[in-house]
């Protein structure tokens, strides 16, 4: 299964724009307090995500709780990485990877960063951008991996219920 893990989020609009992309993706997503806003329904939702309530998540007081409760390979999205996300196997499905962001101010915590230097990966990017929006990264590393595992279980369709695949052809 793939996660994407948020350490101490702060900005309501990148988590539910996150929160759409994991449901959307069958991802589950992990929050790491503090959150830098209130997780209630009306403030996630005004940042676009109708899908809290199809969310797979959870939330953790710290690293701590959160890597005493999960085991697998994980993996550290940061500007200071020096492996690009296709330098990485993501394809084997039955492994658990975990795809950790730092806050949208200051990142991961370099210690955190420095224990696991060998999973640190960077989207590579022009040297006139020192990061892109988080929301844009995780969306980017998670349909990475999907494309590595050839994207088990989400639909290639439109489904019948909404518009079905031959809209185009038959509208």
């Amino acid at each position: 299964m793939i996660h994407v893990v948020l350490y101490n989020p702060e900005i309501p609009q990148n988590t539910g724009n996150i929160m759409r992309t994991c449901a959307a993706t069958n991802v589950k997503l992990h929050l790491i307090e503090p959150l830098g806003f209130s997780l209630d329904k009306k403030n996630v939702r005004r940042s676009g995500a109708n899908y809290v309530d199809k969310t797979n998540y959870a939330v953790y007081a710290n690293w701590e709780q959160f890597k005493e409760q999960n085991q697998g390979t994980f993996y550290f999205l940061t500007r200071y990485g020096q492996k690009k996300p296709s330098d990485c196997d993501y394809s084997d499905s039955t492994q658990d990877l975990y795809f950790v962001f730092g806050a949208e101010s200051s990142g991961i915590p370099i210690e955190i960063l420095k224990d696991n230097f060998d999973n640190c990966v960077r989207l590579p990017m022009t040297k006139e951008v020192r990061s892109l929006n988080l929301s844009n990264v995780v969306a980017i590393i998670v349909y990475e991996a999907l494309k590595q595992q050839d994207y088990q279980e989400l639909e290639f369709f439109e489904p019948v219920e909404l518009k079905g695949k031959d809209f185009i052809k038959n509208g």
